[in-house]
């Protein structure tokens, strides 16, 4: 097998720690997951001041626009977020609202845990 001259004497050693050089940085980047959030924050103080009876202008005023809104059901606004810090397991956190008129009538949601900071 003919080899370019590059790989030929002293050039072989280098390219040899190079390549080690590469594959360690690889392999480090593959350890490295950062934090990750996306979505609604619903706070449980948040969440307690939505009643039902509240107009769609009060909850938007509470919790913010909701990421999700039906498009075949504009009466359901969904608050979905989502947080994994580093490789941990995800934390997933869903509020669902149903409006009739414009009126809060049903709150669904998961139970809400404690969001840890991000760093």
């Amino acid at each position: 097998m003919i080899l370019p001259e590059f790989f030929l004497g002293n050039n072989k050693a280098m390219f040899k720690k190079l390549s080690i050089i590469a594959l360690s940085l690889l392999l480090t980047a593959c350890l490295y997951r950062p934090n990750m959030q996306q979505g609604n924050v619903v706070t449980s103080d948040m969440r307690s001041q939505v009643k039902v009876g509240m107009t769609q202008e009060q909850v938007r005023y509470l919790l913010g626009t909701p990421v999700l809104v039906n498009t075949f059901d504009p009466n359901r606004w969904d608050y979905v977020y989502t947080f994994r810090h580093g490789s941990d397991p995800m934390i997933k956190q869903n509020v669902s609202l149903i409006f009739s008129n414009g009126i809060l009538q049903k709150i669904d949601s998961t139970p809400l845990v404690k969001i840890p900071p991000l760093e």
